[in-house]
């Protein structure tokens, strides 16, 4: 898994296009999400997005994705959880001082987000991860919450 998150962040130009063409897809089905039911869709669509984004970033299922501000490197994969840069105790050759044979989560992340064409995204402070969410598909998410934003841009 290691090697392919370290794929994932050489890669981030290409993967963040990836997602930028598939985002939109997810959204115009959201018609069909509201008409199936997203308690229906939510396990199929778990289990399909934790086995692509475990195998490509060794995605932590967190309930709130990151990546696309992370520089596609997941800052779950942080020992100690944290997501918003590093902690004081990053060595010198970059890599982890909890897991002194990986690399900093957060060197990654900045390494892949100055490939991004939103390279500033992980500038952006990121909140707390809601535990009520862990578990459940962030694609799916996104979607709901791309349609009560404009629901509620349309009612005032």
């Amino acid at each position: 898994m290691y090697k392919f998150r370290q794929w994932s962040v050489r890669n981030s130009r290409k993967l963040e296009s990836v997602y930028r063409n598939f985002e939109p897809v997810l959204i115009k089905l959201h018609p069909l999400f509201k008409k199936l039911g997203y308690g229906r869709l939510e396990k199929p669509v778990r289990v399909f997005e934790k086995t692509v984004k475990g195998l490509m970033f060794d995605c932590q299922m967190c309930g709130k994705c990151a990546l696309s501000a992370t520089g596609m490197s997941c800052p779950m994969n942080c020992p100690k959880s944290i997501r918003n840069g590093p902690c004081g105790g990053v060595r010198l050759n970059g890599h982890c001082e909890i897991k002194p044979e990986m690399r900093c989560v957060w060197v990654d992340a900045w390494q892949g987000s100055e490939q991004m064409r939103d390279s500033q995204a992980i500038q952006q402070v990121q909140v707390p991860v809601n535990n009520l969410l862990k578990g459940s598909s962030s694609w799916l998410r996104v979607v709901r919450d791309v349609h009560a934003a404009q629901e509620n841009e349309t009612a005032q």
